[in-house]
């Protein structure tokens, strides 16, 4: 289709694009190169295939927003598809009588396939567009107080509107050019939308229509190898990071597991991330992925309270640093501020209560809880800076290893009356009873434990606590900052427990199931974990336990974050509440998108950061909407912020553990 002086200067033009384009690939390239660790290649072959299916289904997506996720699917499908209409078109510019992928039913469907994926493409980008900049929902920016590259503020919605008018056009002079060669060429039942387009051009001449299919070409072609060279520095550089990060981020065995700290190599110095060098090569990948849609924002406790974090302003700032500062960074100059005083304030940092939501719900597999973690750890161990409140939990923890600062020889008082066995009463147990800090200590949580005992007795379960030799794991010293407590805690918990040799070990708290199952292992400790709803499922199921399925009363369950969001179990509450004949209800948020109660990420024990709510209050008002009069929890924290929040409301929906409504249901 081109001349022959067309071919030549195409040609030219793509070198140059190339060119161009690589300057900005290898900035990328070098300024991930910056951060911690190396990308572990050999993990490609195993999710390669996941990854495909979800780029491909756009599965990722659609887990939020629905409606405007299928709309960007319509564009993500129809990009995906124009890589290969773009190589198809360039060889048909190039061969005489060409004919991509033949003539033949797979040329037709080949045809097909793009006809109705420009219209896609159109309609698609079209609803954003209008989305964007006409109806401009709050939830595609952030407020005011929060911590936002002031170029981010401006560029943002530019980028938004370069990007959506080079689809439009490269997409729609594509179609035209497509309708231009119907006109000249005569029908084509397989291209119905571009044959339908092309009824407008019958007046034209055929040299007219020559001229536009060649500006057709041109427009889109040309808009291509001019975009090229742009698309390392836009936020749509996503479309191929977003697969990298799927496929090359480091294994985990849940979204809350955080990396080792080698404490006995001497030759480390900086703890934590302090510098934007600090961080992993994947948390610098993170901010070339993030795709700017807040989605992680909407879901997040602290922001929907009121709080100045943002999980997607750390992201979008950790992107404009590199565009602003990207050149020095990469070429290996050291920063000279810390991240807190350009990425995230430190009021954020403390807000944050790692529950999760943000890492599970961002559709290119972004952590932004695992990077304030990690600049939690640096303020803890080498600035010594954290909120005061935290000073009483670390000395309990040191002291008396809980948080409570209970003394372990008060740490069975829980069971007096109950006829519960020690590890030393009964050295080979089924079942190793993990109790926790909380149920042994916690005037309240006491009533779970004491519940969850009367459920094991009655179901005659082979069974043993620790007694005196249990202490805590170390989950709120190490979601707080401190390190090296959780690292002391987690040596003699492991070096304990090896001792012990557990079969199996149950525990009604998610934080200690989560530290047990999770983290653990790295510090040599494999053991099978299982949370309290569970094993009493299990004893329901196996006929273990006779209950009372005499329930008339409604029930809402409030998933914990570290039960639902890190460890996916949230089926087995459920199970045991239908068990006892209650009428279950679901609060709008609940499963893996269940909304915090506030006290995760060590807040169990500070107050909580200025915002607009409180978290707690917040929750208790869903649950309470519901029309329920219980409201079922299954962690020992939530059931003191619930309970907490009950309390200021006048109590009139009663705050209860799983294992309390079944021991209450004991035949």
């Amino acid at each position: 289709m081109l001349t022959l002086p067309e071919k030549i200067l195409f040609a030219l033009a793509v070198l140059v694009s190339l060119y161009f384009t690589g300057v900005g690939v290898r900035r990328m390239i070098a300024i991930i190169a910056r951060g911690q660790g190396k990308p572990d290649w050999s993990l490609i072959p195993k999710r390669l295939g996941r990854v495909i299916y979800e780029v491909a289904t756009f599965q990722p997506v659609f887990r939020f927003r629905f409606g405007v996720s299928l709309f960007h699917a319509f564009v993500g499908w129809g990009f995906l598809y124009y890589m290969l209409v773009n190589l198809g078109d360039v060889l048909r510019a190039y061969i005489p009588d060409f004919h991509f992928l033949g003539t033949g039913m797979l040329g037709s469907l080949y045809r097909l396939g793009a006809d109705i994926l420009s219209v896609g493409v159109l309609v698609g980008m079209a609803f954003l567009m209008v989305r964007r900049f006409l109806v401009r929902p709050p939830e595609l920016g952030t407020r005011e107080s929060t911590m936002l590259d002031e170029d981010a503020r401006i560029w943002i919605p530019r980028d938004s509107a370069i990007v959506g008018a080079f689809i439009i056009l490269h997409v729609g002079f594509r179609f035209l050019g497509e309708s231009f060669v119907i006109a000249a060429e005569g029908a084509d039942p397989w291209q119905p939308f571009a044959g339908a387009v092309a009824g407008l051009w019958s007046g034209l001449s055929p040299q007219a229509l020559v001229v536009m299919q060649h500006v057709s070409f041109w427009v889109a072609l040309g808009l291509i190898l001019a975009f090229f060279p742009y698309f390392p520095y836009s936020k749509h550089i996503h479309l191929f990071y977003a697969p990298l990060n799927f496929l090359l981020k480091p294994e985990r065995r849940s979204i809350g597991e955080l990396s080792k700290l080698d404490f006995e190599d001497e030759s480390i110095e900086q703890f934590g991330a302090s510098k934007m060098e600090d961080l992993g090569w994947e948390q610098l990948m993170d901010a070339y992925a993030c795709i700017m849609c807040f989605r992680c924002q909407q879901v997040c406790p602290a922001y929907n309270t009121g709080k100045v974090l943002s999980p997607a302003a750390l992201e979008i700032n950790k992107r404009y640093f590199f565009k602003h500062h990207g050149k020095d960074f990469a070429a290996g100059k050291a920063t000279e501020k810390n991240l807190t005083e350009y990425i995230i304030p430190p009021e954020a940092v403390w807000a944050c209560t790692s529950c999760g939501a943000c890492v599970d719900i961002c559709p290119v597999g972004n952590e932004p809880m695992r990077d304030i973690l990690d600049i939690r750890r640096a303020l803890v161990l080498m600035e010594n800076t954290f909120p005061e409140q935290w000073q009483t939990a670390f000395r309990g923890m040191e002291r008396t290893v809980n948080p409570w600062g209970v003394p372990p020889t008060e740490r069975m008082k829980w069971a007096e009356g109950l006829d519960v066995p020690t590890i030393e009463q009964n050295p080979e147990p089924e079942i190793l009873w993990w109790v926790g800090c909380a149920p042994a200590t916690d005037a309240r949580a006491q009533k779970t434990a004491r519940a969850f005992a009367k459920i094991l007795n009655a179901a005659g379960v082979n069974y043993a606590v620790l007694g005196q030799n249990e202490q805590c794991t170390g989950d709120s010293a190490r979601r707080a900052g401190n390190e090296y407590l959780f690292y002391e805690l987690a040596m003699a918990n492991v070096e304990m427990l090896n001792e012990v040799k557990p079969k199996r070990i149950v525990t009604t708290c998610p934080h200690c199931l989560h530290t047990l199952k999770n983290e653990y292992p790295a510090f040599g400790g494999e053991y099978e974990v299982v949370h309290h709803t569970q094993l009493i499922a299990e004893l329901i199921g196996a006929g273990k336990l006779r209950l009372k399925a005499d329930g008339e009363d409604t029930l809402t369950f409030h998933d914990p974050c570290y039960l639902g969001r890190h460890n996916d179990i949230v089926d087995a509450p459920r199970e045991v509440l239908r068990g006892v004949g209650s009428r279950l209800v679901e609060m709008p948020r609940h499963g893996r998108q269940s909304f915090c109660c506030g006290a995760g990420g060590a807040q169990m024990w500070k107050e909580e950061e200025h915002g607009t709510a409180a978290v707690n209050v917040t929750r208790f008002k869903e649950a309470k909407a519901t029309g329920a009069e219980t409201l079922a929890v299954a962690c020992p924290f939530c059931l003191t912020m619930m309970n907490d929040a009950a309390k200021a409301d006048g109590e009139q929906v009663a705050v209860k553990d799983v294992a309390e409504i079944i021991a209450e249901r004991l035949a």
